[in-house]
């Protein structure tokens, strides 16, 4: 199960295009989990990657 958490030291400024209705989630459970939208969107890439069938790694 996914639980969002704080903590990374360093970044790389990359932009991506998102659907609104997206962003308005990812907006909403940052908020409610008291983390930045850029927390969270980390948060939610790794957890997809550590998560892929092996096929697709």
């Amino acid at each position: 199960m996914f639980k969002p958490q704080k903590g990374y030291s360093e970044y790389v400024t990359k932009s991506f295009r998102l659907p609104n209705e997206l962003v308005e989630k990812l907006e909403e459970l940052a908020f409610d989990n008291n983390l930045s939208l850029n927390q969270l969107v980390i948060q939610c890439m790794n957890f997809a990657l550590d998560n892929l069938d092996s096929e697709e790694k």
